[in-house]
């Protein structure tokens, strides 16, 4: 029976390996700012979690948060390589395990890392035995349902986002957009639509929910609203470039983003 971790628990998990109050608390503000997103969001959040290991190198979750950051920096496209930056988030996800092996978030953002590296057979390996590890994490079924979706296993994977935003009392707007996401995937363009309308809802200034909810609306022919929602994505960023964001992204989603008039 899958259980939702209450807030307390979610607690005790985060501050498992340290006993330095500091170095916890420089983890929780590193994790609140990189939930936020943003370029400057995870600046602040390297720092802070850079802080966190200098009060304790010990602290498997502190690598994990700083890992984090150098995802987002490849996503952000804010690091001097992307490459550069998958390698130090690997590194410091295989420090963090060899602290803790029974981290079950070190082990599922390693599997969403092997994805990025089309690693699928390493990744699904990390992303199941996250799940084993902590069944009721609705983090652990996040990042198992992304490494299936980046396996291009979209069917599989919306039971698996099911199950995370069942789990999350107060889901991420990312939970929403991936699973709206896997239903376009699977030609399911209403189901996409709706789920992508509720991340919007959930965070309207989010430019990742604004740019999922313009390639949804693109595949699924309803052209307009499409161009509304690229307008959207230009008022949160006016710098995005399609070409920067073309390289971490798939063709289809490229294209559908073009298709919108985004540039």
């Amino acid at each position: 029976m899958q259980v939702k971790l209450t807030e307390g628990e979610q607690a005790r998990a985060a501050a498992k390996g340290t006993n330095n109050l500091e170095a916890y608390l420089k983890y929780l503000q590193a994790h609140a700012h990189l939930r936020r997103q943003g370029i400057g969001r995870v600046a602040l959040a390297r720092q802070l979690a850079e802080e966190a290991i200098a009060l304790d190198q010990e602290y498997a979750m502190a690598y994990v948060v700083l890992a984090t950051a150098h995802i987002s920096d490849f996503w952000f496209d804010t690091s001097k390589s992307q490459e550069q930056s998958l390698a130090g988030a690997t590194e410091l996800l295989q420090k963090a395990i060899a602290l803790d092996d029974s981290n079950a978030e070190a082990h599922g953002l390693l599997g969403f890392v092997f994805s990025h590296k089309e690693q699928h057979e390493k990744a699904l390996s990390q992303a199941e035995k996250a799940v084993a590890l902590s069944p009721s994490s609705a983090e652990s079924h996040f990042r198992l349902a992304k490494v299936l979706n980046f396996s291009d296993r979209n069917e599989e994977a919306i039971p698996e986002y099911k199950i995370a935003i069942r789990l999350n009392p107060i889901p991420p707007s990312l939970y929403f957009w991936s699973l709206g996401l896997a239903y376009a995937e699977t030609g399911q363009y209403e189901e996409g639509i709706a789920w992508c309308e509720k991340a919007t809802d959930r965070e309207p200034d989010s430019i990742w929910a604004r740019i999922m909810m313009t390639a949804v609306y693109s595949w699924s022919g309803r052209d307009g609203e499409a161009r509304d929602e690229a307008t959207e994505v230009l008022r949160i960023n006016p710098n995005f470039s399609l070409e920067r964001f073309a390289k971490r992204a798939s063709p289809e989603l490229t294209n559908a983003l073009r298709n919108a008039g985004l540039k």
